[in-house]
């Protein structure tokens, strides 16, 4: 019996969500292959060494405000006045603060030897070039010292980190041009059923657009992907076999929507049976039933090709994409965090106690004096494309239970899938 026969028979016949994640994540290769990238080409690309930092940010003591640098031993009598004997400018060094003195300085210049605070202009009274403060004050006070945001030689970030903008911000504040990343995964995309046309072409009686490939490319391309567009697959074995061989030869891993259930015009199943291995599962979620995993043989890789075969609804093709191919692709590239963040929310709605699988309901966010509370939109066929741009996330309600106005649930936001 295979790992993946033993998932089938829990749950009367049903793989939950987490036994089907935890088998697909045993089963992924994760290559060794680096690449240089330039800072801005480095965007949603994984770290592929621990990442220290060359240097101290910011790298010199320096002002949190304009005000007035000084030592502040000498600013606790607030009758003496203390002469301004220099200005300094963000940029500019200024010289060591005579003795008794202040320097008139701006955000983020140097903090002059000699001085250990800044007086806030605020807090002081000014008589030419002569300051009183208006207030004690107390050494380091408005002063950002050097290291404060980075310290020289501490680990910044660390292999398997996915890049994000405030990361290359980060690591551009250090002066580094370029970063070593792991290399794109290389995934064929293909969808499958002569029902469907490309946005462009001139649809047919009983035809409609393909929504898939749209949504599916743009998921891929912001998890750092290298998209191969193999275009629609007739519903015929001979090319869909032969479009799987194909893709295999090129690619890391294969997806396909639709042709993966056991109805006559469905032959995604068996070509790649013929090809490799296959796995079809009947998940313990809603909607995405359907789902498929393998491996096809390639003689262009040393590899085995990996392959996903998603349901054709759209919606149970997004679902299963974020629930299970997102991190599989991660994983390949040796991410460190793999999990999506979700975050308790109260229940918008109430219903009697639902079946054995666990639901993935299309919600909207509202914040109310209760806290943010989520709402399910009316209609959740996984037909309705549309009904995913309407809302904010999905609205996890685990199997068996009964749902009541307020209740707590987990919510899954789409900000956490790149979606």
């Amino acid at each position: 019996m295979t790992s993946s026969e033993a998932l089938q028979q829990s749950a009367s016949g049903l793989t939950p969500i987490e036994d089907a994640l935890a088998y697909l994540l045993s089963k992924m290769p994760q290559w060794e292959e680096t690449e240089s990238l330039s800072l801005h080409a480095a965007l949603h690309r994984m770290l592929a060494e621990d990442l220290h930092a060359p240097l101290s940010v910011p790298p010199f003591a320096n002002s949190a405000m304009d005000g007035y640098a000084l030592c502040a031993e000498v600013a606790q009598d607030p009758n003496r006045t203390i002469p301004i004997t220099q200005r300094i400018a963000a940029g500019q060094m200024g010289s060591p603060l005579a003795p008794g003195s202040a320097a008139r300085i701006f955000t983020g210049a140097p903090l002059p030897e000699g001085a250990d605070a800044v007086v806030m202009q605020e807090n002081c009274t000014i008589d030419g070039d002569e300051i009183r403060i208006q207030k004690a004050v107390v050494p380091q006070e408005n002063v950002r010292p050097a290291g404060a945001d980075i310290e020289v030689g501490s680990l910044l970030f660390s292999k398997g980190r996915r890049l994000r903008p405030q990361d290359i911000g980060a690591l551009a504040s250090l002066g580094l041009t370029d970063v070593k990343v792991m290399r794109q995964p290389i995934v064929a995309l293909m969808t499958t059923g002569d029902e469907l046309q490309r946005p462009g072409e001139v649809l047919k009686a009983g035809q409609i657009y393909d929504s898939n490939f749209s949504t599916l490319r743009s998921l891929l391309t912001g998890l750092g992907a290298t998209v191969i567009d193999c275009g629609r697959v007739g519903d015929t074995l001979i090319e869909t076999r032969q479009a799987l061989s194909d893709a295999a030869q090129r690619a890391d891993c294969v997806i396909t929507t639709g042709g993966v259930s056991v109805g006559e015009e469905d032959h995604v199943r068996n070509a790649i049976e013929e090809l490799g291995q296959v796995d079809l599962w009947r998940l313990a979620v809603k909607p995405g039933k359907p789902f498929a995993y393998g491996e096809i043989s390639s003689t262009a890789n040393d590899r085995a090709c990996q392959f996903f075969g998603l349901p054709g609804n759209p919606v149970s093709a997004f679902v299963t994409f974020v629930l299970l191919v997102r991190p599989c692709l991660l994983a390949m590239q040796g991410a460190s965090d793999l999990n999506p963040k979700h975050f308790p929310v109260r229940s918008g709605f109430s219903r009697v106690a639902g079946g054995i699988r666990q639901e993935y309901l299309r919600a909207v966010l509202e914040q109310t004096p209760q806290g943010l509370m989520a709402t399910p939109l009316f209609n959740q066929s996984s037909g309705v494309a549309a009904s995913l741009s309407r809302s904010d996330g999905l609205l996890i309600v685990p199997p068996h239970i009964e749902v009541e106005q307020g209740d707590i649930l987990q919510f899954l936001p789409f900000s956490e899938l790149g979606a």
